[in-house]
């Protein structure tokens, strides 16, 4: 009983083993070079490369409304696509170009407004989220905010 059993195993074993075809004879060489292709295109990024990343308003009146665009060009090899552009608060506001494909060497404009709340010296930041390899990038609008005439009485 045993004999059989390993025999029926042993013929089994030939039998799975002896039909494989051999998978490398199967792989056609255009998709290998297809493949390689979109592999070497993948690590192809844009870079998004701003004319000036800082920007000081210098001294403005509490309340004062103030923008600025800051320009910038896709200097990478592959198309750029912003997908967000957020503030550290709500008293900046970027105005960025939604779902626009910028193509490399092509620029773009930024619009950042800020309404001169705060006292005193003010730092805010944008943060550009784009398809770069790294991701994100990071802008900063500075301002001396002046206190209005009434609160300089008091």
């Amino acid at each position: 009983m045993k004999r059989t059993i390993l025999m029926f195993a042993a013929a089994g074993a030939m039998l799975f083993t002896g039909c494989k075809d051999n998978a490398s004879d199967k792989v056609k060489a255009e998709n290998v070079e297809a493949s390689a292709e979109r592999d070497a295109q993948a690590t192809v990024y844009p870079e998004i490369t701003f004319e000036e990343t800082e920007f000081d308003f210098g001294n403005i009146a509490k309340g004062t409304n103030v923008e600025h665009v800051f320009k910038f060009t896709n200097t990478g090899k592959a198309p750029l696509v912003i997908t967000n552009a957020s503030s550290s608060c709500g008293c900046t506001v970027p105005t960025y170009p939604k779902n626009e494909t910028i193509k490399p060497g092509e620029s773009g404009e930024m619009l950042v407004k800020f309404n001169g709340s705060g006292n005193g010296q003010v730092t805010k930041t944008v943060t550009v989220s784009a398809n770069t390899e790294a991701g994100k990038e990071q802008l900063k609008i500075k301002a001396f905010v002046e206190a209005a005439e009434t609160e300089t009485a008091s």
